[in-house]
């Protein structure tokens, strides 16, 4: 009888530092996570949810990080070896956001704050970070059109008309992501819609040439950030991750070029 009710406090006992594993490897994704859809680089996520984890008692993480998936490994005498994957379906490129969650996987690993204070942090964070409106947006996205357009050699004329296609061109972006359309399919229909009107302005004479009305419209498209961050990737060595990102960045941007070039192709 001794015998049994020892085995039953052993078998508790390890359910709930069990359950203490899976909970901070919880929040340690939950972090990740958001910091890999934000714009972190993938060795940067590996070493804060390393991090996280040791801080909260794992002797030995092993962290796998790809651009869409996370994959820990925690152990520790103590509760053995938990395991958690997470899977990364979209990204939304912040860089303030990134920089509020790196304060907080620091603080992590310097405070030891309890499980409610890290998710309670971090939904402020993923909530309440103040950001630019889509309103506020516009006009930014008529002034990279106009700018760019007029820096490649481009008219004032075109340079106007980029602008206004520039505007039409957010409108449908926000349109898109109400309706969840894939990545591609967005690229595809928004630079097909682009060059459909920067060849119909040249058409009314609205613009002088419709590639120099084009070329403002296509940076705003362009997945800069995301070859940036392959490139980035390639020099601290996680070969996969670069690969996987700069395959997608050329994927993404020759479906943008041919986008655009249906519409002259007509004409």
């Amino acid at each position: 009888m001794a015998a049994y009710y020892l085995n039953k406090k052993a078998a508790e006992q390890h359910v709930s530092t069990t359950d203490y594993a899976r909970e901070f490897l919880f929040n340690a994704l939950n972090i990740g996570e958001e910091m890999l859809r934000s714009g972190a680089e993938v060795s940067r996520v590996e070493d804060s949810i390393r991090r996280i984890c040791k801080a909260y008692g794992a002797e030995r993480v092993e962290v796998f990080v790809i651009t869409t998936n996370i994959v820990v490994t925690a152990y520790s005498p103590v509760f053995g070896a938990v395991t958690q994957t997470r899977r990364i379906v979209s990204t939304q490129y912040d860089l303030y956001k990134l920089s509020r969650l790196n304060s907080l996987s620091r603080r992590i690993c310097t405070v030891m704050p309890t499980f409610d204070t890290v998710e309670r942090k971090l939904d402020e964070i993923c909530n309440n970070t103040p950001g630019i409106s889509e309103r506020a947006k516009i006009p930014v996205y008529a002034l990279i059109s106009l700018s760019f357009t007029l820096f490649f050699g481009g008219s004032p004329q075109d340079a106007a008309a980029s602008a206004v296609i520039g505007v039409f061109l957010k409108c449908m972006e926000f349109v898109s992501r109400l309706l969840e359309l894939p990545p591609m399919v967005a690229a595809v229909f928004w630079s097909f819609c682009g060059g459909l009107l920067a060849n119909l302005a040249v058409s009314f004479g609205f613009g002088d040439n419709a590639g120099m009305i084009s070329i403002g419209n296509i940076m705003l498209l362009i997945p800069g950030m995301q070859l940036t961050n392959s490139i980035r990737d390639i020099f601290s060595g996680d070969t996969l991750s670069a690969l996987l990102g700069f395959c997608n960045a050329f994927l993404l941007a020759a479906l943008i070029a041919l986008g655009f070039a249906l519409p002259t192709l007509i004409f």
